[in-house]
Protein backbone atom coordinates (compact mmCIF):
# COMPACT_ATOMS: atom_id res chain seq x y z
CA UNK A 1 0.00 0.00 0.00
CA UNK A 2 1.41 3.50 -0.92
CA UNK A 3 2.23 5.98 2.24
CA UNK A 4 1.42 8.99 0.10
CA UNK A 5 -1.85 10.40 2.03
CA UNK A 6 -1.87 13.86 0.47
CA UNK A 7 0.54 14.44 -2.28
CA UNK A 8 4.20 13.39 -2.65
CA UNK A 9 6.70 15.56 -2.41
CA UNK A 10 8.46 17.35 -5.47
CA UNK A 11 11.27 14.58 -6.68
CA UNK A 12 11.84 15.61 -10.61
CA UNK A 13 15.59 16.50 -9.60
CA UNK A 14 16.34 13.60 -7.05
CA UNK A 15 14.86 11.30 -10.20
CA UNK A 16 17.51 12.48 -12.49
CA UNK A 17 20.19 12.28 -10.04
CA UNK A 18 19.35 8.70 -9.25
CA UNK A 19 19.10 7.97 -12.84
CA UNK A 20 22.44 9.14 -13.26
CA UNK A 21 24.45 7.21 -10.41
CA UNK A 22 23.02 4.29 -12.13
CA UNK A 23 24.98 5.33 -15.13
CA UNK A 24 27.79 4.22 -16.08
CA UNK A 25 30.69 5.66 -13.68
CA UNK A 26 32.74 7.55 -16.23
CA UNK A 27 34.62 10.37 -16.38
CA UNK A 28 31.55 12.65 -17.19
CA UNK A 29 29.61 11.31 -14.03
CA UNK A 30 32.36 11.50 -11.80
CA UNK A 31 32.87 15.73 -12.94
CA UNK A 32 29.35 16.18 -11.64
CA UNK A 33 29.33 14.38 -8.37
CA UNK A 34 29.12 17.35 -6.18
CA UNK A 35 26.15 18.87 -8.68
CA UNK A 36 24.77 15.41 -8.27
CA UNK A 37 25.24 15.79 -3.88
CA UNK A 38 23.81 19.46 -3.98
CA UNK A 39 20.79 18.71 -6.38
CA UNK A 40 19.56 15.71 -3.75
CA UNK A 41 20.31 18.10 -0.79
CA UNK A 42 17.93 20.81 -2.45
CA UNK A 43 15.22 18.84 -3.38
CA UNK A 44 15.21 17.24 0.06
CA UNK A 45 12.63 14.59 -1.45
CA UNK A 46 14.76 11.78 0.57
CA UNK A 47 14.70 10.73 4.37
CA UNK A 48 17.69 11.73 6.24
CA UNK A 49 19.28 8.29 6.36
CA UNK A 50 18.97 7.53 3.15
CA UNK A 51 20.15 10.69 1.91
CA UNK A 52 23.13 9.80 4.04
CA UNK A 53 23.14 6.70 1.84
CA UNK A 54 23.57 7.89 -1.42
CA UNK A 55 26.06 10.25 -0.07
CA UNK A 56 28.28 7.54 0.92
CA UNK A 57 27.78 6.05 -2.76
CA UNK A 58 28.66 9.30 -3.96
CA UNK A 59 31.89 9.47 -2.05
CA UNK A 60 33.00 6.46 -2.89
CA UNK A 61 32.62 6.77 -6.34
CA UNK A 62 34.66 10.33 -6.18
CA UNK A 63 37.24 8.37 -4.11
CA UNK A 64 37.99 4.81 -5.99
CA UNK A 65 40.17 4.53 -8.77
CA UNK A 66 38.23 5.34 -11.85
CA UNK A 67 39.08 1.96 -13.86
CA UNK A 68 38.29 -0.07 -10.23
CA UNK A 69 34.72 2.02 -10.04
CA UNK A 70 34.25 1.30 -14.39
CA UNK A 71 35.16 -2.44 -13.25
CA UNK A 72 33.20 -2.52 -10.44
CA UNK A 73 29.93 -1.14 -12.28
CA UNK A 74 30.08 -3.89 -14.88
CA UNK A 75 30.77 -6.77 -12.80
CA UNK A 76 27.73 -5.58 -10.58
CA UNK A 77 25.07 -4.79 -13.29
CA UNK A 78 26.44 -6.70 -16.66
CA UNK A 79 27.18 -10.28 -15.26
CA UNK A 80 24.02 -11.63 -13.89
CA UNK A 81 19.80 -10.93 -14.03
CA UNK A 82 19.05 -10.19 -10.40
CA UNK A 83 20.77 -7.10 -10.30
CA UNK A 84 20.19 -6.04 -14.45
CA UNK A 85 18.96 -2.24 -15.19
CA UNK A 86 16.70 -3.45 -18.20
CA UNK A 87 13.90 -3.88 -16.61
CA UNK A 88 11.97 -6.11 -19.13
CA UNK A 89 15.04 -8.66 -18.48
CA UNK A 90 13.49 -9.87 -15.56
CA UNK A 91 10.02 -9.77 -16.66
CA UNK A 92 10.59 -10.97 -20.53
CA UNK A 93 14.43 -12.75 -20.40
CA UNK A 94 15.27 -13.06 -23.82
CA UNK A 95 11.61 -14.65 -25.21
CA UNK A 96 10.05 -12.90 -28.27
CA UNK A 97 7.40 -10.42 -25.88
CA UNK A 98 10.04 -8.22 -25.14
CA UNK A 99 10.72 -6.41 -28.57
CA UNK A 100 6.97 -5.38 -28.76
CA UNK A 101 7.32 -4.30 -25.20
CA UNK A 102 10.27 -2.16 -26.09
CA UNK A 103 8.54 -0.14 -28.98
CA UNK A 104 5.63 0.16 -26.92
CA UNK A 105 7.46 1.90 -24.27
CA UNK A 106 9.39 3.69 -26.75
CA UNK A 107 6.17 4.95 -28.13
CA UNK A 108 5.33 5.95 -24.67
CA UNK A 109 8.38 8.16 -24.60
CA UNK A 110 7.59 9.66 -27.39
CA UNK A 111 3.97 10.73 -27.29
CA UNK A 112 5.16 12.31 -24.09
CA UNK A 113 7.96 14.42 -26.59
CA UNK A 114 10.99 12.49 -25.83
CA UNK A 115 13.05 10.08 -27.87
CA UNK A 116 15.64 8.17 -27.02
CA UNK A 117 19.52 8.51 -27.35
CA UNK A 118 21.04 6.68 -30.19
CA UNK A 119 22.21 3.60 -28.55
CA UNK A 120 19.87 3.36 -25.31
CA UNK A 121 17.01 0.22 -24.75
CA UNK A 122 13.35 2.39 -23.30
CA UNK A 123 13.63 -0.29 -20.87
CA UNK A 124 17.25 0.74 -19.11
CA UNK A 125 16.24 1.95 -16.12
CA UNK A 126 18.57 4.94 -15.92
CA UNK A 127 16.39 5.77 -19.13
CA UNK A 128 12.65 5.65 -17.40
CA UNK A 129 13.87 7.38 -14.57
CA UNK A 130 14.29 10.38 -16.74
CA UNK A 131 10.83 9.59 -18.45
CA UNK A 132 9.38 9.52 -14.56
CA UNK A 133 11.09 12.53 -13.88
CA UNK A 134 9.03 14.56 -16.58
CA UNK A 135 5.63 13.48 -14.76
CA UNK A 136 4.08 15.42 -11.94
CA UNK A 137 5.10 14.07 -8.22
CA UNK A 138 1.79 12.12 -8.15
CA UNK A 139 2.28 10.24 -11.28
CA UNK A 140 5.56 9.67 -11.09
CA UNK A 141 5.39 8.38 -7.53
CA UNK A 142 2.22 6.34 -9.16
CA UNK A 143 4.66 5.18 -12.05
CA UNK A 144 7.28 4.22 -9.56
CA UNK A 145 4.82 2.17 -7.78
CA UNK A 146 4.16 -0.10 -10.45
CA UNK A 147 7.78 -1.17 -11.16
CA UNK A 148 8.66 -1.17 -7.10
CA UNK A 149 8.80 -4.87 -7.17
CA UNK A 150 11.08 -5.20 -10.07
CA UNK A 151 12.73 -3.00 -8.45
CA UNK A 152 12.60 -4.57 -4.65
CA UNK A 153 14.60 -7.33 -6.45
CA UNK A 154 17.30 -5.40 -7.52
CA UNK A 155 17.36 -3.63 -4.40
CA UNK A 156 17.62 -7.25 -2.48
CA UNK A 157 20.15 -8.58 -4.81
CA UNK A 158 22.27 -5.35 -4.46
CA UNK A 159 22.03 -5.21 -0.34
CA UNK A 160 23.47 -9.38 -0.57
CA UNK A 161 26.33 -8.37 -2.53
CA UNK A 162 27.03 -5.37 -0.31
CA UNK A 163 26.87 -2.91 -2.52
CA UNK A 164 26.29 1.28 -1.87
CA UNK A 165 24.46 0.88 -5.27
CA UNK A 166 20.81 -0.68 -2.62
CA UNK A 167 21.10 2.80 -1.69
CA UNK A 168 19.34 4.22 -4.95
CA UNK A 169 17.20 0.91 -5.66
CA UNK A 170 15.77 1.87 -1.74
CA UNK A 171 15.60 5.81 -2.52
CA UNK A 172 13.53 4.98 -5.65
CA UNK A 173 11.51 2.68 -3.17
CA UNK A 174 11.02 5.05 -0.85
CA UNK A 175 9.81 7.78 -3.74
CA UNK A 176 7.49 5.82 -4.60
CA UNK A 177 5.91 5.16 -1.18
CA UNK A 178 6.36 1.47 -1.18
CA UNK A 179 8.76 -0.11 1.63
CA UNK A 180 11.61 -2.10 0.39
CA UNK A 181 11.52 -5.58 1.96
CA UNK A 182 13.38 -8.72 1.71
CA UNK A 183 13.24 -10.93 -1.10
CA UNK A 184 14.76 -14.78 -1.10
CA UNK A 185 16.77 -14.64 -4.34
CA UNK A 186 17.60 -17.64 -5.78
CA UNK A 187 20.75 -18.43 -7.46
CA UNK A 188 21.62 -16.22 -10.31
CA UNK A 189 22.05 -17.24 -14.03
CA UNK A 190 23.98 -16.27 -16.84
CA UNK A 191 22.30 -13.12 -18.81
CA UNK A 192 22.32 -15.52 -21.86
CA UNK A 193 20.38 -18.14 -20.21
CA UNK A 194 16.91 -18.63 -21.50
CA UNK A 195 14.13 -17.61 -19.02
CA UNK A 196 10.14 -18.97 -19.32
CA UNK A 197 7.88 -16.89 -20.55
CA UNK A 198 6.25 -14.32 -18.21
CA UNK A 199 2.73 -13.96 -18.26
CA UNK A 200 1.14 -11.32 -20.41
CA UNK A 201 3.24 -7.82 -20.49
CA UNK A 202 -0.21 -5.34 -20.54
CA UNK A 203 1.46 -3.24 -22.48
CA UNK A 204 2.94 0.53 -21.79
CA UNK A 205 -0.37 2.17 -23.33
CA UNK A 206 0.41 5.63 -24.96
CA UNK A 207 -3.34 6.78 -23.95
CA UNK A 208 -3.70 10.06 -22.02
CA UNK A 209 0.65 9.98 -21.76
CA UNK A 210 0.88 13.64 -22.59
CA UNK A 211 -2.51 14.94 -21.38
CA UNK A 212 -2.52 17.28 -18.48
CA UNK A 213 -2.92 14.87 -14.70
CA UNK A 214 -3.23 11.56 -16.74
CA UNK A 215 -0.39 8.71 -16.49
CA UNK A 216 0.90 6.73 -18.77
CA UNK A 217 -0.26 3.10 -18.44
CA UNK A 218 3.04 0.74 -17.59
CA UNK A 219 2.11 -2.45 -16.21
CA UNK A 220 5.18 -4.58 -15.34
CA UNK A 221 4.63 -7.81 -14.15
CA UNK A 222 6.40 -11.63 -13.90
CA UNK A 223 4.79 -14.92 -13.38
CA UNK A 224 7.15 -16.28 -10.62
CA UNK A 225 6.69 -15.04 -6.73
CA UNK A 226 10.37 -15.63 -6.19
CA UNK A 227 11.57 -13.11 -9.22
CA UNK A 228 9.56 -10.80 -8.30
CA UNK A 229 25.16 11.30 -20.31
CA UNK A 230 21.33 11.31 -19.95
CA UNK A 231 19.23 8.32 -20.98
CA UNK A 232 16.15 10.26 -22.92
CA UNK A 233 16.15 13.45 -26.05
CA UNK A 234 13.58 15.63 -25.24
CA UNK A 235 11.80 16.72 -28.08
CA UNK A 236 11.41 20.31 -29.84
CA UNK A 237 13.27 21.85 -26.77
CA UNK A 238 10.95 20.17 -23.78
CA UNK A 239 12.39 20.84 -20.50
CA UNK A 240 13.88 17.78 -19.05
Amino acid sequence: MSLFRTHPKPMARTLRVLSRLLEYPGADLRAHLPLLRAALREEAALSRSRQAELEALLAQLAQHDPLDAEADYVQLFDSGRRTALHLFEHVHGDSRERGPALIDLAQTYEKAGLYLAPGQMPDHLPVLLEFVSTQPPREAAAFLGEIAHLVNVIFAALEQRGSRYASVAGALLDLAGVPAHAVELPADEPLDALWEEPAAFDGCSTAGAAAPGARPGVHVTRRSPDLPATSATPAHGAAR
